[in-house]
C-alpha cells in the first residue's frame, strides 16, 4: 500500500477518513455524521468505526471516522490504539471498490510520532497475499492501493520513514511465513533474502551443504538430509554500531517444511508446516528493518535453513550425530529436529561473530502452544537483564513474550544413555526440555535468550494487524528490542 502526504485533497476521490479520540467532540462534522455516530453507538473507542455519506466540495463522499481511544493513555498504549484507528480503516474498505482513501490527520491533536502510528497500522492491516487465488470475484479483491494523507502533523513525514522500514521488514516476514513450500525452500530463501538487501550495505554470507560438513554441522545437516532440496546457512550482518563493538546475534530456524521426518507427523494439518520458518522468517523481516531505517547497532541475522523429509536417506530415530562444537545428539525423534538445526547454527555464530549476547527465535514446540495458546510466545534466558529488556520490548509492540524456566532439573531429562544428550525429553515440560537443549549448546558467559514463537507466527482468524494467516511476529520485537538496547 503507497501511503502519498499531500497539502489537499485530490477531488475524485469518493472516500474520506479521520481519526477521533474518545470523547472528542463531532461537532465539525456534516450533522448526519455527528448526529449519526452517537446514534450508532461509537464512542471513539480504539479501533471502533462509523462510516457515513456526506456532500464536500459538492460532491457525495463516502466519511468514516475511526476511534483513536483516550487521548492522555500512557504511551505505549496509546501507540496501540492509534495503530488499531489505522488498521481498523484499512480492514473496514481493504476490499470494498474503493482504489484510494483521504486520511484527514489535521482534527485529532496528534504529534508527528503519534500520526505515523496510525498509518503504520493502515499499512500493516493492507498487506495481502493473494497471488495464487485466481478466481476471486470482484468483490473480495484487494482494491485499497493509495492513501493520501493530508492534515499531517509536524514531523510525521520523518516518523513515517522509520517505521516504514518496519512495515517493510513485518510484510517481507509475512511474505516468507506465508509461501508454499513448493516456491520456499532452502536455496530459494536464501535467494529472496539477497534481493531484499542488495544495495542496502548488509554483509550476505551463505554456508551450502559441503561448507557446513567441513564445519562439522552434523546435527544441521541431519535434518536435511532426507531431502531433495540442499541445505543453507544465511548471516545477514549489519554494522551500523560503534567500531569494534561486538554484535547482538539474532539466530532463526528455518525448516521450510517439517513432515517430521521418519518420527513422521499425522496428515491432519501437515500443510500448516510450511510456516515451520517462522523463526527464520522473523529474523529476516527483523534484519531488514533495522538495515532500512540505518539502525545505529552492530547485529548480525543468522538463519539456519533444511527441509525436514522422509525418505530412504533420511535421518533416523536412533542415529547418533556430531554437532559443530563436538558433542554427540541421539536422535530419539525426527519431528524434533529445530533444536538440531539451531544447535549447529548457535555455535557457528559464536564462532564467527563472537557476538555480545543472542536470541534465537524459533517454532521449536507444539507444547508451547498448548502453554500459552496464541496471545504470548515463550521466552527463556541465562540472563535476566537479557529477558526483561525481550519482556519490555514485547509489551510495547505487542509481540508479547511470557517467561519460563530452565535449570540443572530440567537439564537431566535430556542425559542420553549412549550419546552426550538425546534431543527430546519426556512428554512433560516439552518446551522447558527443548530450551534446556539449546542450552548446552551456549558458551559460558554469553547471555542468551530463547524464543519459543510457535504459537504467534500464523493466526486462522484476523487481528489488528494481519489478516489470516501470517502475523508477522517477531520483527516489531526485535526492532524495539536493539533500539532500546543499542540506540
Amino acid at each position: 500500500m503507497h501511503i502519498h502526504f499531500t497539502d489537499t485533497s485530490p477531488a475524485n476521490i469518493r472516500l474520506i477518513a479521520r481519526i477521533v479520540n474518545q470523547g472528542d467532540a463531532l461537532a465539525d462534522l456534516d450533522p448526519a455524521m455527528a448526529d449519526g455516530a452517537p446514534a450508532a453507538r461509537f464512542k471513539g473507542s480504539a479501533g471502533q468505526v462509523f462510516e457515513g455519506f456526506t456532500m464536500h466540495d459538492g460532491a457525495l463522499k463516502r466519511m468514516a471516522i475511526a476511534g483513536a481511544g483516550e487521548r492522555d493513555a500512557e504511551a505505549d498504549k496509546r501507540v496501540h490504539h492509534l495503530e488499531r484507528a489505522g488498521s481498523a480503516l484499512t480492514a473496514k474498505y481493504l476490499r470494498s471498490g474503493e482504489a484510494a482513501m483521504v486520511l484527514d490527520l489535521g482534527h485529532a491533536g496528534l504529534s508527528g510520532e503519534e500520526a505515523a502510528s496510525v498509518l503504520l497500522g493502515v499499512r500493516l492491516r493492507g498487506w495481502a497475499y493473494d497471488n495464487y487465488r485466481t478466481t476471486l470475484s470482484s468483490d473480495k479483491k484487494v482494491t485499497l492501493e493509495t492513501v493520501h494523507v493530508i492534515g499531517a502533523p509536524a514531523g510525521t513525514a520523518e516518523a513515517w520513514e522509520t517505521k516504514a522500514a518496519l512495515a517493510t521488514g513485518v510484510e517481507f516476514t509475512k511474505r516468507l511465513v506465508t509461501l508454499p513450500p513448493n516456491i520456499l525452500y532452502p536455496e530459494s530463501f536464501v535467494a529472496l533474502c539477497e534481493e531484499a538487501f542488495v544495495g542496502t550495505g548488509a554483509e550476505i554470507t551463505v554456508l551450502d551443504d559441503d561448507a557446513m560438513a567441513e564445519l562439522g554441522m552434523g546435527a544441521l545437516l541431519g535434518v536435511g538430509q532426507g531431502s531433495r532440496r540442499p541445505s543453507r546457512l544465511l548471516a545477514i550482518r549489519w554494522n551500523g554500531g560503534a567500531s569494534g563493538d561486538k554484535p547482538t546475534a539474532l539466530v532463526g530456524k528455518g525448516v521450510t517444511f517439517d513432515t517430521g521426518g521418519i518420527s513422521i507427523k499425522p496428515a491432519a494439518g501437515m500443510e500448516d508446516m510450511k510456516w515451520d520458518m517462522g523463526g527464520a522468517g522473523a529474523v529476516a523481516g527483523g534484519m531488514l528493518a533495522l538495515v532500512l531505517r540505518k539502525a545505529k547497532a552492530n547485529v548480525v541475522g543468522v538463519i539456519g535453513l533444511v527441509e525436514n523429509m522422509p525418505d530412504g536417506n533420511a535421518q533416523r530415530p536412533g542415529d547418533v550425530v556430531t554437532t559443530m562444537s563436538g558433542q554427540t545428539v541421539e536422535v530419539i525423534n525426527t519431528d524434533a529436529e529445530g533444536r538440531l538445526v539451531l544447535c549447529d547454527a548457535l555455535h557457528w555464530t559464536q564462532e564467527q561473530h563472537k557476538p555480545a549476547r543472542i536470541v534465537d527465535f524459533a517454532t521449536l514446540t507444539g507444547a508451547m502452544i498448548i502453554a500459552l495458546g496464541n496471545e504470548h510466545a515463550g521466552v527463556f534466558a541465562n540472563d535476566d537483564d537479557l529477558a526483561g529488556q525481550l519482556l519490555s520490548a514485547g509489551e510495547a509492540t505487542g509481540d508479547k513474550l511470557w517467561r519460563l524456566p530452565i535449570g540443572p532439573a530440567y537439564d537431566k531429562l535430556i542425559d542420553s544413555a549412549i550419546a552426550d544428550i538425546k534431543n527430546v525429553g519426556p512428554r512433560q515440560g516439552g518446551s522447558i526440555t527443548a530450551a534446556q537443549f539449546l542450552h548446552r549448546f551456549i558458551k559460558k558467559g554469553t547471555p542468551w535468550a530463547h524464543c519459543d514463537i510457535a504459537g504467534t507466527v500464523w493466526s486462522e482468524k484476523p487481528g489488528h494487524s494481519w489478516d489470516k494467516g501470517a502475523t508477522g511476529y517477531g520483527v516489531r520485537l526485535i526492532d524495539r528490542f536493539i533500539a532500546d538496547l543499542a540506540e
